[in-house]
């Protein structure tokens, strides 16, 4: 059988036919065969391999921007020397440098693209979800560039966010210039923002991670092979330009016990919670600047006098701060001093982020969390000293519960910052801790921070990736309906008569036409047999396309896809042996009927559950 209108990516195997079957089975429409790869698998991995070498320059080139701008604004120099603002000798005068920053950002939202407001992330998944993954090609240096200026000119952002939003583009962007699909382009962007991250933070595992929780919204061969090496080539590239160190150096941990293990998921829990906090209060602080009555060009200069008020007295709260989080997490700071850096980093953060400026949640996400959890954990000390907690892995878990409660990227968290840190005795803390915060976020808030920004503009964003249960079910197992067919020479007269008759199976809207062998020769529908004009010819006669058929050992997903396809309801079923023999036929109710089953297993379930709780 010859397949019609095979989707890309797919590929249906060719059964051999006898000669007597006649040109109509021949070209028979069969259900696609889904492989997990194939050859088209390699060209697009080889295009992600190409973004991701991109996208990884263009990391490099957002950090020397971001230093670039620093020198030049708090230090008046042309340099790309990586310099903190906090040595800074403007006095009061630094507070209007984050404002001068916003009105440049400002303009470049109104009259560049509002895209470039926020953190990108969230775009990014609206353009998968909605707009078949195309994003605008000006994406591709308006986002890193006013991320630079505003970072640059003191935000308290981090550079991930950004170039996860950039690598994005350039993969959407190469998506659009070549001939992919919409699966393929959303691939292809996912791979550049994995691609971007790890070459920011040195992190692939948790940047394939990352893409596969926010952005690819499925976990397929087809796509995963394509980011992993896309991941790996953005690590590849870091590692070229930059060595292989890890981004944050730590002292020696303990490796943890029991009790401490317990503390540890306390902490997680706890900051899960936080968590939650954080993510309503700069959604609030957003809903306040949509309140304002000027245009939002003017908002970010307005965070930004926040930004340079509070970096006045807190200097360590301007720019991206990754030496408070290495500080933290050494345990170099005093409790003391961690939890006035940590409020006012988060004051400036979320006001920043809430009048739209352009820059990332993870660095910040990642100070707040880690100094949250050194203090949890210098708490607990002090409440129990036989816990044994070390304060350099409270920081660490602190540091992952955080953005694990704010994005819900539950493996993405603990690996990014084993990956950050190559501490192996903090992934048992890490997992643990990041788990509970997961589950305390997710009972007290039903979006992320990730996510809360485009449901509210209406798009659902998926967050649960289950098997289809169609996939499940093979169409020899579903009950197929008993096959009423029709004779191929009998004239279009009898079968009417015989359709007026109201006789066992004459209400069927389609019927298969079997010759005298009982071998398919094609289908008919009832609207064929009443709109034949000659009433006296044979059926055989009025057939005029192949069937569309399905094999016996194909799965309902393969039947439903089909359906939809070509626009019926009905599938003739047979087997590979002998694809002219009609096993039976399946319809869409077959298709609802089959999910009985998934809805029988969900009320046992439930049922159990209330008879266990009443047991107890």
């Amino acid at each position: 059988m010859v397949p019609r209108d095979v989707e890309a990516g797919s590929t249906t195997e060719g059964l051999p036919l006898a000669p007597s079957l006649g040109p109509s089975l021949e070209n028979a429409a069969v259900a696609a065969h889904s492989t997990t790869v194939d050859l088209r698998v390699v060209t697009i991995s080889g295009l992600s391999i190409a973004v991701a070498g991109l996208a990884a320059l263009i990391a490099q080139l957002l950090t020397r921007l971001i230093a670039f701008f620093t020198n030049l604004a708090f230090y008046g120099r042309l340099s790309t020397e990586g310099m903190s603002p906090a040595g800074h000798h403007l006095g009061a005068w630094v507070i209007a440098v984050p404002v001068i920053g916003g009105l440049v950002v400002g303009a470049m939202a109104r009259y560049g693209s509002q895209a470039i407001r926020g953190h990108g992330i969230p775009e990014a998944m609206q353009q998968v979800l909605q707009n078949e993954s195309r994003i605008p090609a000006r994406m591709v240096w308006l986002k890193p560039l006013s991320a630079a200026i505003a970072i640059g000119t003191g935000g308290p952002f981090g550079a991930e966010g950004p170039i996860i939003a950039t690598g994005g583009a350039l993969g959407s962007l190469v998506g659009q210039l070549v001939a992919t699909s919409a699966s393929e382009r959303k691939t292809l962007l996912a791979a550049g923002a994995a691609a971007g991250m790890a070459a920011t933070f040195g992190t692939p595992v948790s940047a394939v991670l990352l893409a596969i929780e926010l952005l690819l919204f499925e976990y397929r061969p087809r796509s995963l092979v394509p980011v992993a090496l896309a991941a790996a080539t953005g690590g590849a590239v870091r590692y070229a330009l930059i060595g292989p160190a890890a981004m944050f150096t730590m002292p020696g941990l303990l490796p943890p016990t029991a009790a401490a293990f317990a503390g540890y998921l306390v902490i997680g829990a706890l900051i899960g919670a936080a968590s939650v906090a954080i993510t309503r209060a700069v959604y609030g602080i957003e809903d306040a600047f949509e309140h304002l009555p000027v245009h939002f060009m003017w908002w970010p200069a307005l965070g930004g006098l926040v930004v340079g008020g509070v970096g006045y007295f807190a200097p360590k709260t301007l720019g991206v701060g990754y030496d408070n989080i290495e500080q933290i997490l050494g345990n170099h700071l005093l409790t003391a001093a961690i939890v006035v850096l940590c409020f006012a980093k988060l004051v400036s953060w979320s006001m920043a982020l809430g009048s739209g400026t352009s820059g990332g949640t993870m660095a910040p996400l990642f100070t707040i969390g880690a100094g949250l959890g050194a203090t949890l954990g210098s708490l607990l000390l002090r409440v129990s000293p036989e816990l044994g907690i070390d304060l350099k892995v409270a920081a660490l878990v602190g540091m992952a519960s955080m953005f694990a409660g704010a994005s819900r990227a539950l493996l993405a968290s603990v690996v990014v910052v084993f990956e950050m840190t190559r501490q192996p005795l903090a992934l048992l803390p890490l997992l643990g801790a990041c788990t509970t915060a997961f589950l305390s976020s997710s009972l007290l808030m039903r979006n992320s921070i990730m996510t809360e920004k485009i449901e509210r503009r209406g798009v659902r964003a998926l967050t649960e990736y289950t098997a289809d249960f169609l996939e499940r079910v093979a169409a020899r197992d579903c009950g197929l309906c008993a096959v009423v067919t029709l004779r191929a020479e009998q004239s279009v007269a009898t079968t009417r008569d015989w359709l007026a008759s109201h006789a066992a199976g004459s209400s069927h809207q389609g019927f298969p036409v079997v010759d005298a062998d009982e071998r398919m020769i094609g289908v008919l529908t009832r609207r064929d047999l009443f709109d034949a004009e000659d009433a006296a010819l044979p059926l055989r006669a009025l057939i005029q396309r192949p069937p569309v058929v399905i094999h016996d050992d194909q799965t309902l997903r393969a039947a439903a896809d089909i359906m939809a396809r070509e626009h019926i309801g009905r599938l003739p079923v047979v087997t590979r042996a002998e694809p002219q023999r009609v096993l039976g036929i399946l319809t869409r109710s077959d298709l609802i009927e089959a999910h009985s089953q998934r809805l029988d297993e969900q009320r046992r379930a439930a049922a159990w559950f209330r008879a266990s709780r009443r047991r107890t």
